[in-house]
């Protein structure tokens, strides 16, 4: 990220939903998760780690997003997802930004380590991949859990 770029801005880019609703319009979880491709336990789980995001809850317990909701969880996808941010790392960059708006001083971001390289699987074996992710997972949870 450029120093002149601001952690919320946006490229130019269509319309997210293509569900009728007006642009402003609240949104479910499931509609959220959908348009994104972020999968709803994944959003829940990102509410109980990012503090500033929270969704309106009705009756029920059911998830309503606002579009500021919806943009942060963007920045949130593109930090972890392609930037290679941890949790830790967006969310003190979130935090950041923030602070910036309100002329305090950021925090250093926190990256997240260089990706392990995984050995190739045989080409056109998807269960020899994903037995694979499967066991870098495995070790990274356990790296976790031994820090």
């Amino acid at each position: 990220m450029s120093a002149g770029e601001d952690l919320f801005s946006r490229p130019e880019e269509p319309p997210r939903f293509a569900d009728g609703k007006d642009e402003g319009a609240l949104r479910t979880i499931g509609e959220v998760a959908k348009a994104l491709g972020i999968r709803p336990h994944v959003l829940r789980y990102w509410e109980e780690q990012f503090p500033m995001l929270k969704p309106l809850k009705r009756s029920g317990g059911r998830r309503y997003y606002r579009p500021e909701d919806v943009t942060l969880v963007e920045t949130i996808d593109r930090l972890v997802h392609r930037e290679g941010y941890t949790l830790k790392g967006a969310k003190q960059a979130l935090q950041g930004g923030a602070a910036r708006a309100a002329g305090k001083p950021a925090p250093a971001p926190v990256a997240a380590a260089a990706p392990v390289q995984a050995a190739p699987a045989p080409a056109g074996n998807a269960f020899a991949y994903r037995a694979r992710l499967i066991a870098l997972r495995t070790t990274l949870v356990q790296a976790l859990h031994d820090s």
